[in-house]
């Protein structure tokens, strides 16, 4: 076991063959219910959620089971592009077609650009993209990197409820996916906000972010040292002039989304964090031959809380 040091806080490490001890420990405290999840059950899914709690068991296994239940109760997998393309349109969020020079996804977004949906369908549009990101990310890849172009923001631009639950699904259901967040070029007035926001955010996922200004020399060489200058958008001083195409995006988007389903239907365990179907067989045996899927999700649900020891998200499991 070994201690990493940085300027404000000690991270730990552990060698390959603690880390698996740790991984196998999380899985007894879960039981067996870990087995009947396919993405959040493997190796590598634990781990993340092991480090998000700097190796403490019982609070990954805590948390693995919360997001079991929030997996169940929202239902990310069954978000389809006709759910979200309205808020996808006009390019405040998507998956660029390039990778950064690590071979990491790359998101952008423009919160610049006014959103005229609800807090709740742009959340749906967030958990959509981070889903696909997921199912194209690379066997030796685990994160992501964020460009944020603060272009034509303002306090206008302001939601605290968006930037709240963003910071909560991400740290709490996507642990250790994000690779380093880019706040390009933010305006003055942002430093409140990001003063309001930051709370909100674990220190390990505050500290992944980094400003970068266009008439600061130095930061903008953050941005050659991370990204490709020639794919890189035009906004972020890159010199690829076309930008997001609403058109090519949504045929990349609805190809992934078919291939998705297929696997989803399918059962299979490379889905991201899909239920087993022998699992989903066995719950509908003991309860009713008539049983529809969400009774068979409410007893999983239900399963989960009882090992958890708590009520808390029965009401919310209660309603679907």
């Amino acid at each position: 076991m070994s201690f990493k040091k940085s300027k404000s806080a000690t991270e730990r490490t552990l060698s390959t063959a603690e880390e698996q001890l740790k991984i196998v420990e999380v899985r007894k405290i879960i039981g067996p219910i870990a087995d009947k999840f396919s993405a959040l059950r493997s190796d590598a899914s634990i781990l993340r959620y092991l480090r998000a709690r700097s190796y403490n068991t019982t609070k990954a296994a805590k948390m693995l089971k919360v997001t079991m239940k929030w997996r169940l109760e929202f239902k990310p997998e069954k978000i389809k592009w006709v759910d979200i393309s309205q808020e996808a349109e006009r390019g405040r969020l998507y998956k660029a077609d390039y990778l950064d020079k690590q071979g990491r996804i790359v998101f952008v977004i423009r919160p610049g650009i006014q959103s005229t949906n609800t807090p709740i369908a742009q959340i749906k549009y967030l958990i959509y993209c981070l889903e696909n990101a997921i199912w194209n990310l690379g066997s030796n890849q685990e994160q992501m990197v964020w460009l944020i172009d603060f272009q034509g923001w303002n306090t206008a631009c302001l939601s605290m409820k968006v930037a709240r639950d963003t910071a909560q699904i991400l740290q709490a259901h996507y642990p250790e996916r994000l690779g380093i967040a880019i706040f390009y070029n933010p305006p003055k007035v942002f430093e409140s906000f990001w003063t309001m926001v930051k709370p909100f955010l674990e220190p390990k996922t505050h500290k992944k972010v980094i400003f970068v200004y266009p008439d600061n020399p130095r930061s903008c060489m953050v941005m050659e040292e991370h990204l490709d200058m020639d794919k890189l958008e035009s906004y972020f001083g890159g010199k690829n002039i076309v930008g997001f195409n609403f058109e090519a995006y949504a045929r990349k988007m609805k190809a992934d989304e078919s291939n998705m389903s297929g696997v989803y239907d399918s059962c299979c365990s490379s889905s991201p964090g899909l239920l087993d179907s022998k699992f989903r067989e066995s719950v509908q045996s003991v309860t009713s031959p008539f049983v529809d899927e969400a009774s068979s999700d409410q007893a999983i649900c239900s399963n989960l809380e009882e090992m958890d020891g708590s009520t808390h998200g029965k009401m919310a499991c209660s309603q679907h």
